[in-house]
């Protein structure tokens, strides 16, 4: 990963080849074959200087795609919040952002049972999310992308693309792409699926994109279209950053699972399962390897708030407020601060930043017809 002074040169660069597209020169950013910027660092900083890019009416552009799939819930972080975050701060320092609905590549990967209707309620369902969790709308520098409507508008575009990476990759190349589909066992993959990955590399291209903000997960498919750059002597490759992905909330789950609605933190849970989740998750005491709830403090609370508030008894420390991820490590290493206050600390931090998203979801008509849609695909039941 990148350190903050290299992801500041990242920008500066990025700043310069936006300044120089207009007359023909290209800067030549091969040196970066193996960048792979860490968003997070970003997330966790108060201030980001803001980039030349502002002062010349030019911007940088930033690709980043959510997963349509057929489960109701969001992921807290994955989905909703840190997406929100990763918006807020790219735009915070001139980049335009655009959020690429893959309406098609959800068809693709079977996702609702292939109907596309479905697909896009709940694309438009996404959209409720992040406006009411405040992702920044205001003066154009979002903009939302439906794949199916752009595609068939530019199929000319697009589909030379797709074939030109599927003809420079071999199958074995492809095929190790898949797990951006979250699909791990290749054998009942449709020759469809195995055409998603080159789709996704194009999608960089075909929005011109200067970054591409994903999570790790996304890797491969980012690493393929930087790859595809020098088969194709193309100069100019796209930033690759990522953000962290959690953990699941209980002991020895690597990651968030759908099927398991106690390993994560969704949209739609209210403010008491919350509470129950983070009361039953793992935090062992001083350690912070592995510990999701300091995880969730971490990439989600310190981002957030730029801070973490402790509320405790005198006789256990008395009230705390800590600035930095680091100074609250500190303290949980050495005991002062003990799980008993850090759960109830976070279920609280964590039901501040999802209010504003259960209040629009009650009193907006049509976030609640959607998500009364949606909770229909399913059957699922909101977490009250």
């Amino acid at each position: 990963m990148s350190t903050l002074p290299e992801l500041t040169g990242v920008f500066a660069r990025l700043a310069s080849r936006i300044e120089t597209r207009n007359s023909e020169t290209v800067i030549d950013d091969r040196s970066d074959d193996v960048l792979v910027a860490d968003l997070n660092q970003l997330l966790n900083l108060s201030e980001v200087p803001r980039v030349r890019v502002l002062d010349t009416a030019l911007s940088l552009m930033c690709f980043t795609a959510p997963q349509i799939s057929e489960e109701v819930y969001i992921w807290f972080a994955e989905q909703g919040v840190m997406k929100t975050l990763s918006v807020n701060k790219l735009t915070s320092v001139g980049c335009k952002v655009k959020i690429w609905i893959a309406d098609w590549f959800a068809f693709l990967n079977d996702k609702m049972d292939g109907d596309l209707e479905k697909i896009q309620t709940v694309g438009h369902y996404l959209i409720e999310i992040w406006k009411a969790a405040g992702m920044n709308l205001e003066g154009g520098q979002v903009e939302f992308l439906w794949s199916s409507k752009e595609i068939n508008s530019r199929a000319h575009e697009y589909w030379p693309l797709v074939m030109d990476i599927a003809i420079k990759n071999k199958l074995q190349r492809i095929m190790r792409c898949c797990q951006a589909m979250g699909r791990k066992k290749q054998d009942g993959l449709t020759a469809a699926q195995i055409f998603y990955p080159c789709m996704q590399c194009a999608d960089i291209f075909f929005l011109k994109a200067d970054i591409c903000q994903l999570g790790m997960d996304q890797r491969k498919v980012n690493v393929l279209a930087r790859e595809y750059c020098d088969d194709t002597k193309r100069k100019n490759k796209p930033i690759i950053l990522s953000h962290h992905m959690l953990s699941g909330l209980l002991e020895g789950q690597e990651k968030m699972s759908k099927r398991d609605p106690s390993s994560a933190i969704f949209m739609e849970d209210e403010e008491d399962a919350v509470i129950s989740k983070i009361n039953k998750s793992y935090c062992p005491p001083n350690v912070i390897e592995k510990n999701p709830c300091l995880e969730y403090i971490k990439y989600i609370v310190f981002p957030w708030f730029n801070e973490f508030r402790v509320e405790r008894t005198k006789e256990n420390g008395g009230e705390k407020t800590f600035a930095s991820f680091e100074e609250l490590a500190a303290d949980y290493v050495k005991g002062d601060l003990r799980p008993v206050d850090l759960r109830p600390a976070l279920s609280k931090a964590l039901n501040m930043i999802l209010q504003p998203v259960r209040d629009h979801f009650k009193n907006d008509e049509n976030a609640k017809a959607l998500f009364e849609k949606v909770k229909g695909f399913t059957g699922t039941k909101s977490s009250n």
